[in-house]
């Protein structure tokens, strides 16, 4: 490699550090992957001929320029995608369409309502994603559980099971759908194969797990708040549910039906859910207290624009490594140290994404392999499946390794130690686990 193209590996190297630092440097990593993004792309314009060789200098600027916006267009669908998503749910959660959960989880046996838990999680995650799935779960986790060691624990399996219930989904992981919009997964691919590796990497934890929780707790009833006139009916509020949520699961098939990239699938469930928010929000009596608060005008505020713009700063940077060719090297030393052992290569990652964050791992491994005709490399092939599991079940084996886990981490004040004393060997295990059950589906039944 020039001495340029090891100036930009620095640079992201460095970045990268600081990104996993984030809590120490108390420096957003979002700032930092902005930052990163503009400095290797700006190297890589001092000298610009070595990496487009046969271009002509005159079409130099011209072709950069090009590339650049090939991959921003690239990252766009990925960026929309996720902004559609967090509207959605923002929409349905402000409306009330997630108290049914609470509900749900009604019991007294608290074995069984860490089953319940984990197979809640599960399913929301895959329909929802696990970021938003486990903030939910961990509110409701408030209502149910007054003991603050048995709340920690089952926010533990709450950050397994999210993670487990996102691989195995086309919408269910940030990881999983860059996977699917670049077409390396399809979501009846995906669904198919990963479904029980991921089912048992949750269980095995929870079977684990559910030898520390004994005894019963006390029932807590879902308060009934009397209907007002300046708020919408409850059949308005489960319209509201079906739309979003149903329009989620729709996405997929909407892809299939007709061709369009799945940002187009969610930005036609939000159109649909603004315009009928809009219409019974207009026919009330009064405006909703606060003014326009639960409209989506107002609730399009809410999205996490920090988490937007470091998708887009670490997606442009990892592209840059790409257009220089580090991606490419680093794919044939990969194979040639594990001699082509797809198990030994994503299972590294999936250990490696415990540590650090597993969008970058996954967006450089994206540009490192290209996707082949056939075999393991073609699209829905044994690498890209692997791939989506290992990146985002991994993440459960420490608290730092997955957005989930931040959050948790957050909302219940749990401590790195606790959880790595806690929790990361039951999610490592589940992690060998699905593995193991993947190798034996490939081996025995596909």
């Amino acid at each position: 490699m020039s001495l340029l193209t090891w100036a930009i590996v620095l640079v992201f190297v460095a970045g990268y550090a600081c990104i996993a630092l984030e809590s120490v440097i108390k420096v957003n990593k979002a700032g930092v992957a902005l930052l990163m993004m503009v400095v290797c792309w700006t190297l890589l314009m001092m000298s610009p001929e070595q990496y487009y060789p046969g271009v002509a200098p005159a079409d130099l600027l011209n072709e950069v320029g090009a590339t650049i916006e090939r991959h921003l267009g690239s990252t766009a669908t990925t960026l929309f995608f996720l902004m559609g998503a967090m509207t959605i749910v923002e929409i349905v959660d402000q409306n009330g369409g997630f108290n049914f959960v609470q509900r749900a989880l009604h019991t007294t046996s608290k074995r069984r309502l860490m089953w319940y838990i984990a197979l809640m999680t599960f399913l929301l995650s895959a329909i929802l994603d696990n970021l938003t799935t486990s903030i939910v779960m961990v509110m409701v986790l408030r209502k149910l559980v007054t003991d603050r060691n048995d709340r920690m624990l089952l926010a533990g399996l709450v950050v397994i099971a999210a993670n487990a219930g996102g691989a195995f989904s086309p919408i269910g992981d940030v990881t999983t759908i860059m996977l699917w919009n670049q077409g390396m997964i399809s979501s009846e691919g995906v669904i198919t194969h990963l479904l029980v590796p991921a089912l048992v990497s949750m269980v095995v934890p929870v079977l684990l797990l559910q030898f520390s929780l004994r005894g019963r707790v006390d029932a807590v009833a879902v308060k009934q708040v009397p209907q007002l006139e300046d708020e919408l009916t409850s059949h308005q509020r489960q319209f509201i549910f079906v739309i979003g949520v149903g329009g989620l699961i729709f996405v997929p098939v909407f892809r299939t039906l007709t061709g369009l990239p799945p940002f187009m699938g969610i930005l036609l469930v939000l159109s649909l859910l603004w315009v009928t928010t809009e219409v019974f929000y207009a026919h009330l009596r009064r405006q909703p207290a606060g003014g326009l608060r639960k409209r989506v005008s107002s609730l399009i505020t809410h999205i996490d624009m920090t988490t937007i713009l470091f998708f887009l700063g670490i997606l442009m940077a990892v592209s840059s490594l790409e257009q220089v060719g580090v991606l490419t090297a680093l794919g044939s030393w990969l194979d040639g140290a594990s001699h082509g052992n797809h198990y030994l290569v994503t299972g590294t990652i999936g250990v490696i994404s415990s540590i650090v964050d597993n969008v970058p791992l996954v967006a450089g491994c994206m540009g490192m392999y290209p996707i082949a005709p056939t075999g393991d490399m073609a699209v829905d092939g044994k690498f890209w499946q692997l791939l989506a599991y290992c990146a985002g079940v991994g993440g459960s084996m420490l608290i730092i390794g997955s957005a989930a886990g931040v959050v948790v981490m957050g909302l219940e004040r749990i401590s790195f130690g606790w959880y790595l004393r806690h929790i990361s060997w039951v999610a490592f295990a589940g992690y060998l686990a699905g593995m193991a059950c993947y190798w034996l589906e490939r081996a025995l039944v596909l």
